[in-house]
């Protein structure tokens, strides 16, 4: 045998040898434990909860829209958004028509407006997603639901809210 051949031949056969004594085996009757597994980033759940199903044909301003306006039909039902205490029932303010007046805590109140009917009595205690009424069209043009919080005595955009973004 020529001595190339040979030098060939031994350098492939130690390469094999060290890629057999690399290798391991597994024992078949050995549990195999699963690799951890990363739950997905989930949203945190809304503070407040949608309380009319109808889509949002206005959208919060700050100046002449205060809220969103939810579309819907003549007797939708409306829910309340949070826990919290009815504060106000009434039709005193032209703007809104019959309204409901929530308060969820010391920071937060929310205003549902239009209504048709009126199921709540002030003092009222409420749970989120209560019927506290049903969409009207008081005071307005077409049948919808205008949807207020106020954080401090101060209108904010619900949307937010709503969604998840914004907690606090």
């Amino acid at each position: 045998m020529h001595l190339q051949t040979f030098v060939s031949r031994t350098a492939a056969l130690a390469l094999v040898a060290l890629g057999l004594a690399a290798c391991t085996t597994t024992d078949l009757n050995t549990p195999r434990t699963a690799p951890a597994v990363t739950p997905p980033v989930q949203r945190p759940a809304a503070l407040f909860v949608r309380p009319a199903a109808g889509a949002t044909i206005a959208r919060f301003d700050g100046v002449r829209i205060k809220g969103i306006d939810i579309a819907g039909n003549l007797g939708d039902p409306v829910l309340s958004s949070a826990d919290g205490r009815i504060v106000y029932v009434g039709g005193e303010l032209p703007a809104y028509g019959n309204m409901i007046i929530v308060k969820h805590n010391e920071t937060y109140l929310t205003a549902y407006a239009h209504l048709q009917t009126i199921l709540v009595k002030e003092n009222q205690v409420v749970r989120q997603g209560e019927k506290i009424g049903e969409m009207g069209k008081s005071n307005t043009d077409r049948v919808k639901l205008r949807f207020e919080i106020r954080k401090n005595g101060t209108a904010v955009n619900p949307e937010p809210y709503l969604n998840g973004l914004l907690q606090q």
